[in-house]
């Protein structure tokens, strides 16, 4: 018994250390810069709740926001889409090259992303894709492909043939198998991969600074960048619209926690 409580102790301290940069940010984004910058207290004397106001117009966070959300979600849908169907080729089909293409994949993912900007980028001038979302989006597809591939293979290599069979059985063929079978069985590992390539496609912000000219189609992180001058510093401002910007993230983690550690865990480590 106190073996336990110990550990729960030991748990709770460290959610509190996890949770303190967040408190602190919030508790920011509601102080003046000058409380901000003397005060040590995490509550605010006098919310200044106009910061967000402030934050969301100067910033023209609306813009942003509304790019990062289509841009996470169709990268998203897209590394979902493919990596579930390499997963399960990899997985289940014996096929020539099969070894050869998983070390393919492993190889790929340690090369950093940056050093495949020129590549990339060059890739996109021919096909006509620079300052183009849906150049930006394929990028975010083919960066989030590999790893989620690896993912969703051991996850489907835990799930029992006997599945496959009886479907097949019934006169399902492989994609009809996979589809209404097997794939509603991987909603954890799907929640796993969505959110961890979410998290990385919402955050991304050098490729999009590489890729775009028009101010219009950046990321949300272009909004942030507006409050980081140092000639004239609103670090209460950046707090406010750091939080702005989390909010769908968290939301999208409170909608998907109840997989995410079935997920990797059923995935990652298979």
């Amino acid at each position: 018994m106190r073996m336990k409580v110990g550990l729960y102790g030991l748990l709770g301290v460290a959610a509190l250390i996890a949770l303190f940069p967040l408190l602190w940010m919030l508790s920011g984004s509601l102080q003046s810069l000058t409380e901000l910058l003397s005060n040590d207290s995490l509550l605010p004397a006098d919310p200044q709740w106009h910061n967000y106001v402030t934050a969301w117009v100067q910033g023209e966070l609306g813009v942003y926001l509304r790019n990062s959300v289509l841009y996470t979600g169709s990268a998203v849908a897209g590394i979902l889409l493919v990596s579930s169907l390499a997963g399960y080729a990899l997985a289940r089909l014996d096929f020539a090259g099969k070894g050869a293409f998983t070390f393919v994949i492993l190889a790929v993912m340690i090369i950093p992303a940056p050093a495949m900007f020129l590549a990339q980028y060059k890739l996109l001038i021919s096909l006509n894709l620079t300052n183009n979302p849906a150049g930006y989006v394929l990028i975010l597809i083919t960066s989030g492909v590999p790893m989620s591939t690896l993912i969703m293979r051991g996850f489907f290599a835990a799930q029992p043939r006997a599945l496959e069979e009886a479907a097949a059985l019934d006169g399902a063929g492989p994609l009809r198998t996979f589809w209404s079978v097997i794939l509603p069985l991987a909603r954890p590992g799907l929640a796993a991969v969505g959110v961890i390539q979410g998290l990385g496609a919402w955050n991304e912000y050098l490729m999009a600074l590489v890729l775009f000219e028009d101010n219009s189609l950046m990321p949300i992180q272009r909004g942030l960048t507006a409050f980081t001058s140092a000639e004239t510093p609103q670090q209460q401002i950046l707090l406010a619209a750091t939080t702005i910007s989390i909010v769908p993230v968290v939301i999208f983690y409170l909608m998907a926690q109840r997989h995410i550690v079935k997920g990797i865990g059923a995935g990652a480590i298979k």
